[in-house]
């Protein structure tokens, strides 16, 4: 197991070090983070807001804060001409390391296209595993959306809206160690020649 996380470890560092490997994966991780808090509400494109901010009065209180399962107060309000930012450390965390995973799977999926023979067939299962974690968004407004839907919500299905973030980060994780296992760094500098 040890050496499985040592080469995937490797073979994403090694994705990462290539100019276009690194663009597809901050490219794909900014998106998927604006995404994320967009999905949570925490930005919001509005028209004619010009510039401020505002700080909680205890924003170390409110930053532990929860709201949601995985969902925190925000710290910060932040208006930048036509976009509000709630500015949440909890959930910019939580983001970020779901926008990594995200990049990262990404990254190694566009690699596996551009270098089909250095990596396994079915390595690039990133973006599918990523669609949880980014419907984790929706764990605080879960209930708005199935009722705009017309769906009568059950307390079953509100609960799962709340496992989202943790069933999409382990997928991700999960999807991420097993692209990188079908990966040879050997055929891939081969590859590169």
């Amino acid at each position: 197991m040890t050496e499985t996380l040592r080469h995937a470890a490797t073979v994403v560092r090694e994705a990462l070090s290539r100019r276009d490997g690194a663009a597809v994966a901050v490219a794909t991780g900014t998106a998927y983070l604006l995404a994320y808090l967009f999905a949570l509400g925490d930005l919001v494109p509005r028209s004619g807001v010009g510039t401020g901010l505002v700080v909680a009065r205890d924003p170390v209180g409110a930053a532990l804060r929860r709201v949601g399962p995985f969902a925190f107060e925000a710290v910060a309000l932040v208006d930048l001409w036509h976009v509000r930012l709630l500015f949440s450390p909890g959930n910019a965390l939580v983001g970020s390391v779901l926008a990594a995973l995200v990049g990262a799977n990404l990254a190694l999926s566009y690699l596996a296209l551009t270098r089909p023979s250095a990596c396994g067939p079915r390595a690039t299962a990133g973006l599918v595993a990523s669609v949880p974690a980014l419907l984790s968004g929706t764990a605080c407004c879960g209930p708005v959306i199935l009722l705009a839907l017309g769906v009568q919500a059950s307390g079953v299905l509100l609960t799962v809206f709340a496992w989202l973030v943790p069933v999409g980060a382990a997928t991700l994780a999960v999807t991420l160690v097993l692209v990188a296992r079908r990966v040879d760094p050997v055929a891939w500098e081969r590859a590169e020649r």
